[in-house]
């Protein structure tokens, strides 16, 4: 019976072996840490964002900076869709919230890890934890993987770990390229007036921009104790991966907080003006603001916030607009986004062959996961890209 060792056991390798016809092969993952399923855990807040209800691949791959091109083909053989009808074939409940993210009924992750434990456990599968790999040596037909609890000799290797610079200098070592590793999902540290003590404010959808960059994200945006987060800047920090690392992350980001151009927004204002003249300034609700983010944006305009409005200047106004809709900040560094921690890098796209995830440099060597350079932004991409890959994996080896 053939031997498969799955190196990893995250959601990549735990997919992957769920899937595979134990009948035909004998099966071990290896973990080097003491718990499996670490990321799909501690996901979404520890609720599992399993995946994202986009059942289209061409408008799927929209979501990946990183194996867009790539996981065209990927998505067209396993899509969202199909991950939530292989929960549901074991009973697992899963909903769809108003942002299209999914989740399981039960908001817990376990759900998903004991699902995922209980097809292993019914396949026989071994999971060796606390086994560290120090290196994989090809030797004629097979691969001896050495580790902290000894050697395996496997016919079929299944690299699924993750995006360690250990994992990535031990698969460059048996041939294969690696793109330099850069944080992708992160938020932006920024120290400026108008931001300090708001943390928590939240708005429904603001527009972000790097002018440097010509680029530009829109969507809901927080402020933090550090700076500014949220999926506006979420997006940007992903597709801009490369860049900013190459700055350093020292760059100037444009925000307007009511996503309104200049125009508008003084219409809204000159509006308010004239059907409030007598109200004062600090207690007008003029743009879909908190009342204490309205009083911050008068004291950076430097702005009587007991002024009444009829008597607000031009001026004044044009300062108040400029704040909200066109306020410069500078970003002087980044923070890792929660726990869910995603690089930009890893295998060179080129060196995969795509219809079933396999090594074109090594024979029976197949690659899943975060391990490739792949990312996604936030919404269950992540995990919808190992679900399929692996599913690709387990597909070509059930049919060899």
């Amino acid at each position: 019976m053939k031997q498969i060792i799955i190196i990893g056991g995250g959601a990549a390798g735990f997919f992957c072996a769920a899937n595979l016809d134990e009948k035909q092969y004998k099966i071990t993952i290896l973990e080097q840490n003491s718990d499996v399923l670490q990321k799909v855990k501690i996901s979404g807040g520890g609720r599992c964002n399993v995946t994202h209800a986009c059942f289209d691949a061409k408008e799927l791959v929209q979501f990946y900076p990183r194996g867009n091109k790539e996981l065209r083909s990927v998505f067209s053989k396993f899509q969202p869709g199909d991950m939530m009808e292989w929960l549901d074939q074991r009973k697992v409940s899963v909903k769809v919230e108003h942002d299209n993210r999914v989740f399981p009924e039960s908001n817990s992750s376990q759900t998903i890890i004991n699902t995922f434990l209980n097809e292993i456990q019914e396949k026989n599968i071994e999971v060796k934890t606390k086994c560290s790999v120090k290196e994989i040596e090809k030797q004629d037909e097979k691969y001896v993987v050495r580790t902290s609890l000894g050697d395996f000799e496997a016919d079929v290797v299944i690299y699924t770990t993750g995006s360690s610079p250990k994992s990535l200098k031990m698969i460059e070592n048996l041939g294969h390229r690696i793109v330099d590793l850069v944080p992708s999902l992160f938020t932006f540290n920024i120290k400026d007036d108008l931001l300090k003590d708001l943390a928590g404010t939240s708005f429904e959808n603001a527009e972000t921009s790097i002018p440097a960059l010509k680029t530009e994200e829109s969507g809901p945006l927080l402020i933090t104790h550090w700076g500014l987060s949220g999926p506006a800047i979420l997006k940007i920090s992903a597709w801009e991966a490369i860049n900013l690392a190459k700055v350093k992350y020292h760059f100037e980001i444009e925000v307007n907080f009511i996503s309104k151009d200049m125009d508008e927004a003084e219409e809204l204002f000159q509006n308010f003006k004239q059907s409030n003249p007598k109200k004062t300034i600090g207690q007008s609700k003029i743009f879909e603001v908190t009342n204490r983010f309205w009083q911050r944006i008068l004291e950076v305009s430097k702005v009587d916030l007991n002024k009444q409005i009829a008597n607000v200047s031009g001026k004044e106004m044009q300062a108040i607009v400029e704040n909200l809709c066109k306020k410069k900040f500078q970003v002087t560094g980044k923070s890792t986004f929660k726990d869910e921690f995603v690089t930009a890098g890893g295998v060179d796209l080129k060196e995969i062959n795509f219809k079933n995830m396999s090594s074109k440099l090594l024979p029976n060597f197949y690659i899943a996961g975060e391990v490739l350079n792949i990312d996604a932004v936030t919404g269950g991409f992540n995990f919808q890209a190992c679900w399929s890959e692996a599913w690709l994996i387990s597909q070509d080896l059930n049919n060899n």
